[in-house]
């Protein structure tokens, strides 16, 4: 959800992955600074941590994170959350989420990128989307009954997790939620056995845009040198 655009098979250079690194461990730190350094009882961490696990992200960068996050070094996290809204090529809404430590750095590089689209004033796309907590989770009961655990954990929807996020021999679930209710969602479920694999706030699109084949790769072209940037966390967008 949120990337769907995303290329299939996309293949990562070394450069890639350092880019990859760098986001997850910011992921962490800043999920540590709002939760704390436990991820027993900070889910967001919990999952950020997994990610980074799978990303062969080293344990000692992981643990600096977390400590870095968390304020237990001399090291102060001065990372701020922000957002801009727009359109791809092709009239593609779009939400883009930026980590910065410097945000007169980071905005005239996003606008510069935005010149094959197009930038938008706040709120001028984000009614094309949702903005709600979203919880990614399997359980080892195939038959367990996830409808039950969302509402006895207060989710307010939910949908089948896609096959290629869940393992073999694992029911997978997609939970959402009100923004203020995702962390009290995300510890109920992971005490009814689900296994969280992101707890995150999230847009999601209402509706997608049909974008002819001719055009799609322009889109994609566009929407991958966003995600490119060092500062950009996440890139949402309107299209399958």
């Amino acid at each position: 959800m949120g990337a769907q655009w995303k290329q299939a098979g996309r293949e990562a250079s070394a450069q890639k992955k350092g880019q990859m690194t760098v986001k997850l461990v910011r992921e962490i730190m800043v999920a540590a600074k709002l939760g704390g350094p436990d991820p027993d009882l900070n889910p967001r961490l919990a999952a950020a941590v997994e990610k980074a696990k799978k990303a062969s992200v080293y344990k000692d960068t992981i643990e600096r994170a977390i400590k870095k996050g968390a304020g237990l070094t001399e090291e102060k996290i001065t990372y701020e959350l922000v957002t801009y809204e727009g359109f791809a090529p092709h009239k593609v809404p779009i939400v883009v989420e930026c980590l910065t430590d410097n945000r007169n750095r980071t905005a005239p590089e996003i606008r510069n990128l935005f010149k094959a689209g197009a930038l938008g004033q706040p709120g001028s796309v984000a009614f094309f989307f949702n903005h709600l907590g979203v919880i990614e989770a399997t359980h080892n009961e195939l038959a367990r009954d996830a409808e039950a655990d969302a509402i006895e954990a207060g989710a307010q929807e939910i949908e089948p997790l896609e096959a290629e996020e869940t393992p073999t021999g694992t029911k997978g679930a997609r939970f959402l939620t009100e923004i203020k209710d995702l962390d009290a969602v995300s510890k109920a479920l992971k005490a009814a056995g689900w296994n969280v694999i992101a707890a995150e706030i999230r847009y999601l699109a209402k509706e997608f845009r049909q974008v002819e084949d001719a055009a799609r790769q322009e889109v994609i072209d566009f929407l991958n040198a966003l995600d490119d940037h060092d500062d950009v966390h996440r890139v949402y967008a309107a299209m399958k």
